[in-house]
């Protein structure tokens, strides 16, 4: 009998198109030999999956069942929500009270690294991992956000939501007359808990990588990609408009410095408690070389174009291998 998956896509926030482009393609992906896929809508209104008539069936919320001509009870959930409720550990705290499988990292996890702010203090102490000098201001720092930014930092800045994702709310800030506003949008952007994390910019290059645990838990560390962008820094726009960013995989580094990368990688994801597949992004400083984290991410993009399908494919693995990889991990609990 095939396992049967739910395919989780869709979310509460603006970046839900993103994950219907990612949970189309990872659907595209699976391997149907092995794995019933059906893929759930999560909106604000209804959770639901769609037939190939076009006909709507709500989930069970008590168990998270479907009904069509028989109930069918999921095996494992594979969750591709980025932002709220798939990424901040909303969804995993309710799949561990119904004891449903997942792919990704568990609710407290997921908690703690959608908060930009909280995840570098867990991770600052590491050797050979640095981390820029920020301010994390709350909804009661707002009226005097701009002068407790300009009593600890030096320019330029990056301001961005403290729990936002796809660079939403984000902004680099040059000069002092630019902050206000750059404050008011990233404490503005939906969903993000209206808390704002400023920090120092740092010069260098900056590379995003892929790591993740398979199904004998073993860690896994994919090949970085370096992420060269014509925008001030990689925004939205240089993520989903085609031809503003170059995007090398694998990455042009040295041995010393490959060998860093997947040291500190793996060193961040036992740290963090992670599970299933994470994208770390990190800068490599000029002219020091060395390392500083940026943020994390938990429900890493999974287009066609996306970092890890890159770097599965620079890995030589298929990606239909990796996804059920990804899938007995989270069956095994590893």
């Amino acid at each position: 009998m095939k396992t049967k998956v739910a395919l989780i896509t869709g979310g509460y926030t603006g970046e839900a198109e993103v994950s219907f482009k990612s949970s189309a393609f990872v659907y595209s992906q699976i391997d149907k030999e092995k794995y019933d896929v059906y893929t759930i809508n999560l909106g604000l209104d209804s959770w639901f999956y769609t037939d190939e008539q076009g006909v709507k069936y709500e989930i069970d919320r008590q168990d998270f069942s479907l009904n069509l001509n028989e109930k069918i009870n999921f095996d494992v959930a594979f969750i591709i929500i980025h932002g709220t409720p798939g990424e901040d550990g909303r969804l995993q705290g309710y799949f561990d009270m119904i004891g449903l499988p997942y792919t990704t990292c568990s609710a407290l996890t997921s908690a703690l690294t959608m908060n930009k702010g909280y995840t570098k203090a867990i991770i600052q102490d590491i050797p050979n991992l640095n981390v820029a000098q920020s301010v994390l201001l709350f909804e009661e720092h707002r009226p005097a956000a701009a002068d407790l930014v300009k009593e600890k930092l030096a320019l330029p800045l990056f301001v961005k939501p403290n729990a936002g994702g796809s660079s939403i709310g984000m902004s680099k800030v040059k000069t002092w007359e630019e902050l206000p506003e750059a404050l008011n949008n990233a404490y503005d952007a939906e969903n993000t808990g209206k808390q704002v994390l400023v920090e120092e910019f740092v010069t260098g290059r900056e590379f995003s990588q892929g790591i993740y645990r398979n199904a004998k838990g073993e860690l896994q560390v994919l090949p970085a990609t370096e992420v060269k962008t014509t925008r001030e820094f990689f925004d939205f726009e240089a993520k989903y408009t085609p031809g503003l960013t170059e995007e090398i995989t694998p990455a042009d580094l040295t041995a010393a410095q490959k060998d860093l990368a997947d040291q500190l990688i793996q060193e961040i994801y036992i740290r963090l408690n992670c599970k299933g597949m994470v994208r770390v992004d990190f800068f490599i400083e000029n002219n020091t070389d060395k390392f500083f984290f940026i943020e994390i991410n938990t429900v890493p993009g999974q287009t066609a174009q996306s970092f890890i399908p890159q770097q599965v494919r620079a890995s030589g693995r298929k990606e239909s291998d990796f996804y059920g990889e990804l899938i007995e991990a989270a069956l095994l609990g590893k």
